[in-house]
């Protein structure tokens, strides 16, 4: 039987664990600044490294270019998106999808801290390239 590969393993798992860590002891009536900003130390306390607000310009949709900013860059391969809203969206998936596009990176996440039981949502790029 053929091994299943998970994109980023071991970094998207600690990801996942500092996720978890940031909704158990925020709970879920915060809104993302405070998770990101918590967040940010976890990822400090790791030696992780991340880029937070990453800026950059969108020139594949719609006419002329998208300023967009995506919450975090983790070790230049994966996206973190946070949300604090009642429920995801299409839009947030596609969003999210959008980014991974526009930088090349293979992997996303997806996280909603208004859950009561947080589910990070794992998106893939699947038009990525090596570069």
């Amino acid at each position: 039987m053929e091994e299943e590969k998970v994109v980023h393993k071991e970094l998207s798992y600690k990801i996942t664990g500092l996720l978890f860590k940031a909704h158990q002891d925020l709970g879920i009536c915060r809104n993302e600044k405070q998770y990101a900003d918590y967040f940010e130390e976890l990822l400090k306390k790791e030696k992780i490294k991340y880029v937070r607000e990453y800026k950059f310009e969108d020139k594949q949709y719609g006419q002329g270019n998208v300023r967009c900013i995506c919450d975090f860059i983790i070790d230049d391969k994966i996206i973190i998106e946070f949300k604090a809203k009642n429920f995801i969206t299409k839009e947030d998936y596609f969003q999210l999808k959008r980014y991974l596009v526009t930088l090349n990176l293979h992997l996303g996440i997806l996280v909603n801290f208004r859950q009561y039981r947080l589910s990070p949502k794992r998106v893939l790029n699947s038009n990525y390239f090596k570069k």
